[in-house]
């Protein structure tokens, strides 16, 4: 079973932020959106690059809830991981994210 990792303090993961976290070879982008956290797989399914991890601020690649692959331009919903536009037409993954005395917490829990 795997464990639960350690993303960042509460205070430090402030609303429209994002952090990204290897958790065993995934890249896992963690975002606050308007004080909500939110992780998903930080892949495009269009070609596999990353989008967070591509080099860009978060605030450049990141809209509403919605983050944004900085090379084709397809967009994702955070929440649910679906695809909302061309050309990535497949859901990446979302994780469960929690909050264990004041410190954002996200598992990869598709193994278990």
């Amino acid at each position: 079973m795997a464990g639960w990792f350690d993303v960042s303090p509460e205070k430090e993961l402030l609303p429209g932020q994002a952090k990204l976290i290897d958790v065993d070879n995934v890249m896992i982008a963690v975002l606050n959106i308007d004080g909500e956290y939110h992780a998903i797989e930080d892949v495009c399914t269009h070609d596999g690059s990353p989008m967070l991890g591509c080099g860009l601020k978060s605030e450049q690649v990141i809209e509403g809830a919605e983050i944004i692959c900085p090379r084709h331009g397809a967009r994702f919903c955070v929440k649910t991981g679906n695809a909302l536009t061309p050309p990535a037409y497949e859901p990446t993954v979302i994780f469960p994210v929690r909050v264990e005395n004041g410190i954002i917490q996200v598992i990869d829990d598709r193994w278990d």
